[in-house]
């Protein structure tokens, strides 16, 4: 890439009328080749952004001890890091810039990787990561595994770093860094989550993304540290359709008409759309047919169709099909390869199900977490193993998104049989207060128990399952393949709910196989 300079760099700035001041305090112009905003991340030649109310000069000193080469902050902060760092030069913005400025000096520090990169986001309030992996199934099938990045809420892979993440959507310079990599390793594409938090601080902002596309959208992320109201996280996740060379919108969403309208009037060429059994729609899906291994279809797509399949049900997870095929055909594969890789795609924590030899005992772990999720994912079970006793595992987070309290219980009542409810990030709040409260929302008399240990939680649901008298489906519901829990001190590691289901069910075989040679 060209080379960059700080004055260069702040020059990128007032383009986009940001307004900012260069400080040297020698007359040399340092080359800027990366940037990042956790000291321990800082590479040689980086700028480092001085951002967040835990900041202190000490990490803008190891950031310099580690190769930074200048530092972008907020204005006011400047006396007391020039304190700290008085030879390492600044470019400083108002504090309300801070962000965006962040994204844009990322953008131009790392070469602007996406314009030699195919970049597909997926937002919305459900489906997103499951989406992505149907898309990194579909192009790793057909061009060899690897070939497609992705960055989304379980893991983060640019062909150079491969790692668990920690938010769905990176911070700016870390995003720009993954995109950078991707392109340096010759990546065919990379398709990436993008949460409504991205897009309303600014994550993403300035990533070109080929596809933008919006799955759905429900009630979810409402708290005083996320989204104070509906329309605040409504409007948020619209702002993608300000950054895509084409749209993809889901017909059978709740608010499709506001949705193609957003999508109609923002920066995309073209508008493509799916849904179920919608003949009108770019890619459609007809004569769905369910069964406890999975669902098959019909998956039309422009004007050819073929008979697919998916190796786990639930309408919801054909209509996040629907949309892959788009983004792959966009990615420049044809149906035939796009019918196949999805017929294999795993999603870890997604619909994952184990099962023991004889079929008594099913185990169903899913990340579901928020009352769409639930809906969607709860009625399916229950129209495959209708006859099935159903014990669903779930608790609600603590700090944010308190409706899920209400919702989850509420939700889970309609299509379940027990439920034990149990921990799930608590943050700072009691766990058993936030039980309590779940538990209220029950109808009186709902088998029910609390178990705050999780682990301990999912061993009595399968004794719960192994003793009811018929076949069972047990439920690991909104941790998936989580490995942590989040709690005032920090985060825990914990046995993932992947890991507990497969424990269990192979200590089921083991004893019906001990029986069977008795």
């Amino acid at each position: 890439m060209d080379t960059l300079t700080l004055s260069q760099l702040a020059g990128e700035l007032r383009a986009h009328d940001i307004a900012c001041e260069v400080h040297a305090p020698t007359t040399t112009d340092p080359v800027i080749t990366g940037a990042a905003c956790d000291s321990r991340a800082v590479r040689a030649g980086d700028i480092f952004v001085c951002k967040g109310a835990a900041f202190r000069p000490a990490f803008l000193s190891s950031a310099r001890e580690a190769g930074a080469v200048a530092y972008l902050a907020d204005a006011a902060k400047l006396p007391e890091l020039a304190a700290a760092e008085p030879a390492l030069p600044a470019l400083t913005v108002a504090a309300g810039d801070l962000r965006r400025a962040m994204a844009i000096a990322s953008a131009a520090a790392f070469g602007r990787p996406d314009r030699d990169l195919p970049i597909i986001g997926i937002t919305g309030t459900k489906g997103k990561t499951t989406c992505a992996y149907m898309v990194r199934s579909i192009v790793d099938h057909a061009r060899g595994k690897g070939t497609c990045g992705i960055i989304g809420t379980v893991e983060t892979y640019d062909g150079i770093e491969d790692s668990p993440s920690r938010n769905t959507t990176p911070e700016s310079p870390d995003l720009w860094r993954h995109l950078a990599n991707a392109c340096d390793a010759q990546l065919g594409g990379l398709v990436m989550e993008v949460s409504s938090q991205a897009l309303k601080y600014d994550r993403s902002y300035g990533v070109d993304l080929a596809l933008g596309c919006f799955l759905n959208i429900g009630l979810d992320h409402i708290s005083a540290v996320e989204h104070k109201d509906f329309e605040d996280y409504f409007s948020s996740k619209l702002r993608i359709f300000e950054q895509c060379r084409r749209a993809v919108v889901n017909l059978d969403s709740d608010h499709a008409d506001r949705i193609l309208e957003a999508a109609r009037s923002g920066s995309a060429d073209r508008v493509l759309t799916f849904g179920l059994n919608r003949p009108e729609a770019y890619a459609w899906a007809s004569d769905l047919q369910a069964d406890e291994t999975g669902i098959r279809f019909t998956l039309h797509l422009g004007e050819e169709a073929r008979p697919a399949s998916l190796p786990f049900p639930g309408d919801f997870s054909v209509s996040n099909a629907l949309c892959a095929a788009i983004c792959a055909e966009e990615l420049g594969l044809s149906i035939d390869q796009i019918v196949a890789g999805l017929a294999v795609t795993h999603v870890p924590g997604r619909m994952e199900f184990y099962r023991t030899d004889d079929g008594r005992v099913t185990a169903v772990v899913d990340y579901a977490h928020n009352r769409m999720a639930f809906d969607s994912l709860l009625s399916a079970i229950q129209g495959s193993f209708a006859d099935a006793e159903k014990i669903a595992v779930f608790g609600a987070v603590g700090g944010k998104a308190v409706e899920r309290r209400h919702d989850l219980p509420e939700v889970a009542a309609k299509y379940v049989n027990r439920i034990v409810l149990t921990t799930d990030d608590p943050w700072t709040e009691d766990p058993a207060d936030i039980c309590r409260q779940m538990e209220e929302t029950l109808p009186a008399g709902f088998p029910h128990e609390t178990v705050l240990d999780r682990e301990a939680a999912v061993a009595r649901a399968f004794e719960l399952a192994k003793n009811c008298g018929r076949r069972a489906v047990v439920l690991l519901l909104a941790k998936g393949s989580d490995a942590t829990q989040h709690v005032a001190n920090g985060y825990e590691h914990v046995e993932t709910d992947s890991a507990l289901a497969a424990r269990h069910i192979a200590e089921l075989n083991s004893r019906q196989r001990k029986s069977s040679t008795c």
